[in-house]
Parts: structure tokens; C-alpha cells; sequence
């Protein structure tokens, strides 16, 4: 049902995680996404340590030991939304095993959706962008890291931020 301003009625609690590569859209479909259906919006990024953050900006790739409290706190805030609202969180979820840490414990329903893309679109939008700690260099190793999910609503990152929201939410609702 669509309200006066623009936003979407959007009936039950999710946890929503929007994923992909660094450089993908999952900031701006997130809060755009957020936006049209009245659930609270979350970085990932903005929970990282800050020694995660220098490591990514001198280009060295995390490991799995240094995303895994940065998972479990995110984990955490998932199940402190679904007692809320719900929550829409971009995150990179690269591996399953991430995704699996990041859906632990949590009774609401979890939808993943998969922000993919190509390369080389997506490392000229990294190229221009301005203020993130993760340089165009590191694309590669996000790809490398990548295990493309089984379950996930996934949507070509080429389409407008607008275009991109609609199907999501049409995928949602159907």
C-alpha cells in the first residue's frame, strides 16, 4: 500500500542484510530501501575497529579472524532489532560462513539480498567515490572472497538505485 510520502506499508518484523562486493550500492540501497519501508537502517562499515578500518586502507585484505567480532556484533544488533522494528543492515557477507554468523539466533524472518555486478562497473564507482577507507585496489580480493549466496533476492547493480529498490520490495512482498 503506498502511503503520502512515499513510503511503502510494510507489515512484520525482518531482518534484512543487503550484500555484495565493497563498492556494490549496499550503503545507498540500504537507506534507500529503508526509506520506502520504515525499518531502521544500519552500516556494517560503521562497526568496524578502527584497526580493521587502517588495515583496509593500507590495502591488506581482513581475514576471517579479524571480521569475526565485527560478525558477532552485528549478529547482535540483528537480534536486538527483531525485538524492535526489524533492521536493514549492509553488510558485506562475502562467505556463507559469514552470512551464517550474521543469521544465529535470530526468529524473524532473514532476507538476504545480493547487490551483484561486474568488476569493472563496479570499480569505476569506487573510483569516484570520496571518504571510504577501502581503496579501488582491494575490488579484486572482495571478488576472490565471494561466495555467491544460494538464497538471496538478487539484483543487477546497472539498474538505478530506484529501480533496484522497487524489485527488492516487489521480491519481498511476493
Amino acid at each position: 500500500m503506498q502511503l503520502e510520502n512515499d513510503t511503502i506499508e510494510y507489515m512484520g518484523v525482518n531482518i534484512i542484510y543487503i550484500m555484495g562486493v565493497s563498492g556494490s550500492g549496499k550503503t545507498t540501497i540500504g537507506k534507500l530501501l529503508s526509506e520506502k519501508i520504515s525499518i531502521p537502517f544500519f552500516d556494517a562499515d560503521e562497526f568496524h575497529s578502527t584497526a580493521n578500518k587502517e588495515k583496509m586502507k593500507t590495502g591488506k585484505p581482513l581475514t576471517d579472524e579479524d571480521r569475526s567480532g565485527w560478525l558477532i556484533t552485528l549478529n547482535q544488533l540483528a537480534r536486538e532489532q527483531q525485538e524492535k522494528q526489524g533492521a536493514i543492515i549492509a553488510c558485506s557477507a562475502l562467505k556463507e560462513k559469514y552470512r551464517k554468523i550474521l543469521s544465529a539466533g535470530i526468529a524473524a524472518p532473514v532476507i538476504w539480498v545480493f547487490l551483484q555486478g561486474n568488476y569493472e562497473l563496479i570499480l569505476e564507482r569506487m573510483k569516484t567515490r570520496t571518504g571510504h577507507f577501502m581503496p579501488p585496489e582491494m575490488l579484486s580480493s572482495q571478488f576472490e572472497t565471494l561466495e555467491t549466496p544460494s538464497k538471496a533476492i538478487t539484483v543487477d547493480v546497472a539498474g538505478s538505485p530506484e529501480k533496484i529498490v522497487a524489485t527488492v520490495i516487489s521480491k519481498i512482498h511476493s
